[in-house]
């Protein structure tokens, strides 16, 4: 029974992986209407709790909320579907592009992927809806939220995002403590304390042992640079980029144009942005191993997000259930909501809808989703295939 849920994490998330554009903040929609709406594996509360947490650790968010869901569903193997599921085609995607197979270029190519980022607007607005009618049902969480969007609007640095989240909770600990809970249960994650403790020790000494190593290999090294870029970061998605290019256009790994056009291609396909990982290890490893560096890189830069994750998940499971700490997490939630809604707004509206077709569009996907119910990946095609001819 459990291999075949593995298996069907496996093929869920693969399916999204081919189809999931428009960055991390989409990533969240699309899940939220597979996994919430569709297959009701976990509700709106349950779902809000790992959002926040994902966006409280350092890593890619969005592949760190999508382990968690395959880890509830199927166990560790689930959770390694889950991930390889959703990574997988971008990261060969990726790869490929490393070798010199050119992506989605002229005007065809620019129109279809006009269309898929004007998808992303209108599957993060349906999730933006969702969560707010279920996580701010009340006048102290819409300000919240409200609060919590506005900042972001204003100033949308990663820094300011994670003040945001624990402003949320702050402000929950003083507005929400008379709210009906969403959701004592438990989020039904079997990870022991532990196995969490072992992850966190094994997050903090590749950080602080990989670049001391006395005669590092240049696989080594590579793997090192990957890590601690992963390692770092909070936010995720186009976060990681400026760390990305200290780590390997600084050492002169890779040189600017190399790693311009591979920022060009990563944003081309879907999945998470830090497959780009794939190609930045392909083009720096020493020859003749590009697929090895692009395993290098895609393993190194995910497994500190997983990692610290896993080290975290079972002692957060506990504290959600206290009082005090629910408060705080409903404030969280709403904070989440918040963040979510200022993402559509910046970058994902004002990046992609220049035009009254682009608004038809936008209107089209998001009606389609949210009043005839139609599944994310019709929408996405419809996208594809409108892509050309608004633009």
């Amino acid at each position: 029974m459990r291999e075949r849920s593995a298996r069907e994490v496996f093929l869920v998330f693969s399916k999204l992986g081919m189809t999931s554009f428009g960055g991390p903040m989409a990533h969240l929609g699309y899940f939220r209407s597979e996994f919430v709406l569709r297959r009701r594996w976990l509700d709106d509360a349950a779902y809000a709790d790992l959002v926040a947490l994902c966006q409280l650790l350092p890593g890619p968010a969005s592949s760190q909320v999508g382990f968690s869901i395959g880890l509830r569903r199927a166990g560790y193997w689930g959770a390694v579907a889950a991930w390889a599921g959703f990574t997988l085609p971008s990261a060969l995607a990726m790869a490929a592009f490393a070798h010199g197979v050119g992506m989605l270029t002229g005007p065809l190519g620019a129109g279809l992927l006009h269309g898929l980022d004007l998808v992303a607007v209108a599957i993060v607005a349906q999730a933006v809806l969702g969560m707010a009618r279920t996580l701010c049902p009340d006048r102290e969480r819409a300000s919240i939220a409200g609060i919590a969007a506005v900042m972001i609007i204003l100033n949308g640095s990663a820094a300011t995002q994670i003040g945001v989240i624990l402003m949320g909770g702050l402000a929950g600990q003083w507005l929400c403590r008379t709210a009906k809970s969403a959701s004592h249960a438990s989020l039904g994650i079997r990870c022991s304390r532990r196995v969490g403790l072992v992850a966190l020790a094994g997050y903090v000494c590749g950080l602080l042992v990989l670049p001391r190593l006395v005669a590092p290999s240049p696989s080594t090294q590579l793997f090192s640079a990957f890590y601690r870029s992963g390692a770092l970061v909070f936010g995720g998605g186009h976060v990681v980029l400026p760390l990305l290019r200290n780590a390997f256009v600084n050492p002169g790994w890779v040189g600017e144009q190399a790693f311009l056009a591979g920022y060009g291609a990563a944003q081309a396909v879907p999945g998470p942005m830090f497959t780009f990982a794939a190609y930045l290890g392909a083009v720096a490893a020493p020859a003749p191993n590009p697929v090895a560096g692009s395993i290098l890189g895609v393993v190194g830069i995910f497994l500190p997000g997983i990692l610290v994750l896993v080290g975290a998940l079972p002692f957060w499971d506990d504290l959600r259930r206290q009082s005090g700490v629910q408060a705080s997490t409903r404030g969280v939630n709403a904070a989440v909501v918040g963040l979510l809604g200022a993402t559509l707004y910046h970058p994902l509206w004002t990046t992609s809808v220049k035009s009254p077709g682009d608004l038809a569009l936008v209107l089209i996907g998001f009606i389609s989703l949210v009043v005839w119910r139609a599944p994310p990946w019709l929408i996405v095609m419809i996208g594809a295939a409108a892509g050309p001819w608004i633009r």
